[in-house]
């Protein structure tokens, strides 16, 4: 096979040439790698070669691949793998350094030497020594392996698979609860920059982070001025309140928790986008399936009106997360109370439905079904009727009927048609909608 490497000539002047507004001549010449050099898999030059149990060579990314996907045999011979072990040929990538290297002139980039990745025994090895650190209470040495342990995931995704499959992140959270009163926080920090990686943590990880001693500190850093210290722990958060409704229950009840998400929020995703969406993720988690008294306290912290003036140019993770938020504050009178308050809601509700995804259409719907009818569901009263209005005003009404050709979950469209009954009440007495529309392509409703 045949391999094209493109090559600059004149490359010393052309920043002249560039400069000068001239063309770079390009040339291209055809260079034939050997085929032993080729991954069987790929076929393309491999670069950190590793051979089997059945003595076939492959490139590691693409035998890692190959393994993912669930194979347990040799691609090339079919042969089951007695053992997954890769062993690095180091000769046969000496040998393509060599060629790269011989080849230089022609464009050919020597390939670098790869990173051996981490081993389930090394692994363990930083574990066990942890551990001991940790009970010894020394710092120093906690820090010292957490530091090797940030290193090894920044090589490789594969580096932190091993790393998860070998608890690290149980001894990790066991060492931030040993040492989360502790006033030096640059052991903290460097857990806190690694957490993240290492879920799921297991169900001893999980009771040391859960606890009270953790919690606390993980509020002390989101109220922290450290911003990176502040997004790691909003990560962590995020990431842990998912695994558990009891999760979720203990960390509202640390003091100063939900200030601190608010805080955050407060500060806008142009400061830190990533963690202003940890902790919206964090924020639903804690008003689903709670009591009013969680949600109203939301409330109570203007959290209303900063989701809403958040959608206004909200890219769409972020648009879908505050509209999510916003729909479990609306379950509360006082929720709803303050959306009735804000002038953008319905506009904004209504002019974004379609524009951003399915999921962002039913929170909205949800939304406007939430503020536009009672707990009787007689739609009677007067801020209902005003912002029923103003959504007929805005062009709910054509919108939701789109919505039901374009299909919705079963839930939804019984929203939607719940909507257009209410909204049908009122049509006549408005002059909402332009009666020279053409609905000849919908599907007729019936109500």
């Amino acid at each position: 096979m045949i391999l094209s490497w493109r090559r600059r000539r004149a490359s010393r002047c052309a920043n002249k040439k560039e400069f000068s507004g001239q063309n770079l001549d390009m040339g291209v010449e055809e260079i034939a790698i050997p085929s032993h050099f080729r991954c069987p898999i790929s076929l393309d030059l491999m670069k950190d070669p590793v051979t089997l149990s059945t003595g076939m060579t492959y490139d590691r990314s693409s035998i890692d691949a190959w393994i993912e996907k669930g194979n347990n045999t040799c691609p090339v011979t079919n042969q089951a793998l007695i053992s997954l072990d890769q062993i690095p040929n180091h000769a046969l990538r000496k040998m393509i350094q060599d060629w790269c290297v011989d080849n230089r002139s022609h464009g050919v980039e020597r390939i670098p030497t790869p990173r051996i990745p981490v081993t389930a025994y090394e692994v363990t090895r930083v574990y066990q020594r942890i551990m001991a650190a940790t009970q010894r209470g020394d710092q120093n040495k906690c820090l010292e392996l957490v530091a090797k342990i940030r290193a090894w995931g920044k090589d490789s995704e594969r580096n932190k698979k091993c790393m998860v499959e070998n608890r690290i992140g149980c001894c990790l959270s066991a060492s931030f609860e040993f040492f989360a009163n502790n006033e030096e926080t640059t052991l903290l920090k460097e857990i806190l920059s690694v957490l993240p990686w290492m879920f799921p943590i297991g169900e001893e990880g999980q009771s040391k982070l859960g606890s009270a001693k953790s919690l606390r500190c993980l509020v002390w850093f989101l109220e922290g001025k450290d911003l990176s210290s502040r997004q790691n722990a909003v990560l962590v958060l995020r990431k842990f309140l998912s695994l558990d409704q009891k999760h979720v229950d203990a960390f509202v009840e640390v003091e100063g928790a939900i200030e601190a998400l608010v805080k955050i929020i407060r500060e806008g995703p142009s400061i830190c986008p990533t963690a202003t969406k940890a902790s919206l993720s964090c924020v639903f988690f804690m008003i689903s399936g709670t009591s009013d008294k969680i949600k109203s306290r939301f409330v109570e912290l203007g959290l209303v009106s900063l989701l809403l003036e958040m959608l206004v140019d909200a890219e769409k993770s972020l648009y879908e997360r505050a509209l999510g938020v916003l729909e479990g504050l609306c379950d509360c009178k006082q929720g709803r109370e303050k959306a009735y308050e804000n002038a953008l809601t319905m506009p904004l509700l209504v002019k974004k439905m379609l524009r951003v995804s399915a999921l962002a259409n039913e929170f909205s719907v949800s939304i406007i079904w939430k503020l536009c009818r009672n707990q009787n569901g007689d739609g009677d009263d007067e801020e209902e009727i005003r912002i029923l209005v103003e959504a007929l005003q805005g062009g709910a009404f054509q919108k939701l009927l789109v919505l039901l050709q374009v299909g919705c979950s079963d839930g939804i469209k019984d929203k939607v048609t719940e909507l257009l009954k209410l909204f049908n009440l009122h049509i006549s007495k408005l002059d909402c909608v332009d009666s020279s529309m053409d609905f000849k392509y919908l599907k007729r409703v019936q109500f």
